[in-house]
């Protein structure tokens, strides 16, 4: 038996308990992995709240890194004793998870266990939102909600490697002061009427691209600060999805753009993967991407993990360390 997470209903954080499920056992082309961190992440309490149904009783997580400790059928590629690290896994808040090789990461060594765990799903966001989704370029001014946030923060300094000009937008002076120590050009406090000081900082030309995880409450103002024929990429609701809206003021605003992508598009195929998770890895490695950890607990306090999560006082990773 290997300790586990278990939800048996929907509910608030409460309903997160600890207990027990046999030992996961990997199939054919299956790892094993004995978990050194998982990740927790928003999509977790959605299902538990019961807003993306899940079959009870289920043990949530998708997110976390660790050594391989059995190797499935037909796996090639991997060897017991490797650390992996993964976004596309399944029950990872438990002792052991298991993972379909291909959608797993081998982790460099340098590397310590609890940064491999937070640079999947939230580096790997990053990294295609500004190295594919919009291509950011030198010279590019590129404006950032949440930008003090997992994802957000890392984004701040994918930018400035690609040479942009970045406008962070924050909820909170605390929050300011890490937006530029991550270097932000310019740092926004406070949401209200921000497409208008956008225009302020670029001359009336506009952003080239916004890169928006708020959605609802924010999005007219995204489309607003956008320079003719700009990119607003919406990847997130933090504030509730964006209503239906007339595709006629893409026109009215200078032909304009929008998308809204998710991860597992940009995670078609294993050499895709290896190349956003090499870069990440290798900006690490060199000391020039920080990736922060703002709290681990045990797994007996998945919720505890959850209230901090929820609050939206973290800024970095939380983390259920087994």
């Amino acid at each position: 038996m290997v300790r586990s997470v278990i939800v048996d209903r929907p509910g608030g954080p409460e309903v997160l308990a600890l207990g027990e499920r046999p030992d996961p056992e990997p199939g054919p082309g299956q790892l094993l992995v004995r978990t050194s961190a998982a990740g927790v992440n928003f999509i977790e309490v959605y299902q538990r709240e019961g807003i993306y149904p899940v079959e009870h009783p289920f043990t949530p997580g998708s997110e976390g890194a660790g050594t391989v400790t059995a190797v499935g059928e037909g796996v090639e590629h991997f060897a017991l004793g490797d650390r992996v690290t993964t976004s596309q896994a399944a029950r990872t808040y438990a002792d052991a998870f298991v993972v379909d090789a291909d959608k797993a990461l081998r982790v460099p060594a340098g590397i310590p266990d609890e940064v491999a765990a937070a640079i999947p799903l939230q580096g790997l966001t990053a990294h295609y939102l500004v190295r594919s989704t919009y291509p950011v370029q030198k010279g590019d001014v590129a404006v950032l909600t949440a930008a003090a946030g997992g994802v957000g923060g890392l984004a701040v300094q994918l930018l400035k490697r690609q040479g942009a000009t970045v406008v962070a937008l924050v909820g909170s002076e605390d929050k300011a002061r890490t937006a530029r120590s991550l270097g932000a050009d310019e740092v926004l406090v406070g949401y209200e009427g921000f497409a208008a000081r956008v225009r302020e900082l670029t001359d009336g030309r506009g952003a080239d691209v916004v890169y928006d995880s708020v959605g609802r409450d924010t999005f007219d103002e995204s489309l607003t600060a956008l320079r003719a024929r700009g990119t607003l990429v919406l990847f997130g609701g933090s504030s509730g999805q964006v209503p239906p809206f007339d595709l006629q003021r893409l026109a009215q605003n200078g032909s304009l753009y929008v998308t809204r992508p998710t991860l597992n598009d940009y995670l078609r195929d294993e050499k895709e993967r290896s190349w956003r998770a090499g870069e990440l890895f290798d900006a690490v490695l060199e000391g020039t991407l920080s990736v922060r950890v703002a709290g681990t607990f045990p797994l007996a306090e998945a919720r505890r993990a959850h209230e901090v999560l929820q609050s939206r006082t973290a800024q970095g990773k939380l983390l259920l360390v087994p």
